[in-house]
């Protein structure tokens, strides 16, 4: 499958999450420590037709894991919101970070395009900055904390499945009236959330999302 993704996209390097490079954003995790996410995406959540759908936490997804030890290593304990994003995208859109790390929990093939914060000049992120990766299905992931990322993006006409894992809290609430003390807080967007978009993005422009992301809004082609 890389290998098809990188002959369709000739003018970006695809990388596979086994690669040093990616030691940079995240790390591989053990699969079979999720299986009860996968399961769960598989028989109880569905593929929109048209764009993503994001769930920030499904309680019934919490108590459908039989054992939160793997998950509760990477948070050190913290309560954790279990989400995932199904969806149709295809292109780069945005960059979010968090101040925490995120698990990914890839049902089905995907590609994610990330970044680092400290590339970050003046709000603003070049395009050309960002790595992409393949992540083979059933496939689990950590992204480290202030790594620049957003939603999978689709390999197939059958688009993605994705669990999301974070601290409770993340992305549930939109940050409104803020006081802007140093530069990130331009940035802020929703609880745990930080964010620059594209100028193509209009959905998130309108909800108030900072413009930040120049050069080509990059798109994966299968």
């Amino acid at each position: 499958m890389i290998n098809q993704l990188q002959e369709k996209n000739p003018n970006y390097n695809i990388l596979s999450i086994q690669n040093s490079k990616f030691s940079r954003y995240g790390k591989v995790l053990n699969p079979n420590d999720f299986q009860d996410v996968f399961n769960y995406l598989e028989n109880h959540t569905i593929i929109p037709k048209t764009e993503n759908n994001y769930v920030a936490h499904d309680p019934n997804l919490e108590v459908n894991i039989k054992s939160h030890t793997a998950i509760s290593n990477v948070f050190g304990e913290m309560t954790v919101q279990y989400g995932y994003v199904n969806g149709n995208n295809s292109k780069l859109n945005a960059l979010e970070y968090h101040k925490s790390s995120e698990i990914n929990v890839a049902l089905t093939p995907l590609v994610l395009m990330l970044g680092r914060v400290e590339d970050i000049r003046n709000s603003q992120f070049s395009s050309d900055q960002v790595e992409i990766f393949y992540v083979p299905k059933r496939s689990v992931i950590e992204i480290f904390p202030q790594t620049l990322h957003f939603s999978p993006c689709k390999v197939s006409d059958e688009g993605f499945k994705c669990g999301v894992l974070l601290p409770f809290g993340t992305n549930m609430k939109f940050i409104l009236n803020k006081q802007n003390h140093q530069e990130e807080d331009i940035l802020l967007f929703k609880t745990n959330k930080w964010i620059l978009v594209h100028q193509e993005h209009q959905k998130f422009i309108d909800l108030g999302a900072h413009v930040g992301i120049v050069g080509n809004n990059i798109e994966i082609k299968y």
